[in-house]
């Protein structure tokens, strides 16, 4: 089965962020990369919210507005596409993404539609 993992945290934390931070934080994400490349089917991190848009159709108007859906402590910074066979073996997964250190990971089950 396919669970998405998706990754929670406060991207203000990475905003000056120093080299020697970054690089540490690379060397975990890359290290988790390897121990589960054999679980993993996609994945990314993604741009901070400020460059996101948010889309809505109303009365078959769409609207366009800039920035996250919703005001949050934590926004959206990036996921993992896994398998895993069960719901627990998936939140094994995301306890070991460096993001679950001062975040959280959303542990979601992929819905088949055939």
């Amino acid at each position: 089965m396919q669970y998405l993992l998706l990754i929670y945290g406060d991207e203000k934390q990475y905003v000056g962020m120093d080299a020697t931070a970054h690089a540490k934080m690379t060397k975990a994400y890359l290290g988790f990369g390897k121990e589960f490349a054999g679980q993993i089917r996609g994945g990314n991190a993604l741009q901070p919210t400020a460059t996101a848009k948010t889309v809505r159709v109303r009365n078959g108007r769409p609207s366009v507005t800039d920035g996250p859906f919703t005001e949050t402590k934590e926004q959206l910074g990036g996921y993992y596409l896994i398998e895993a066979k069960d719901e627990d073996e998936a939140a094994a997964v995301a306890s070991r993404i460096p993001g679950a250190l001062q975040g959280g990971v959303e542990v979601r089950p992929i819905w088949i539609v055939s």
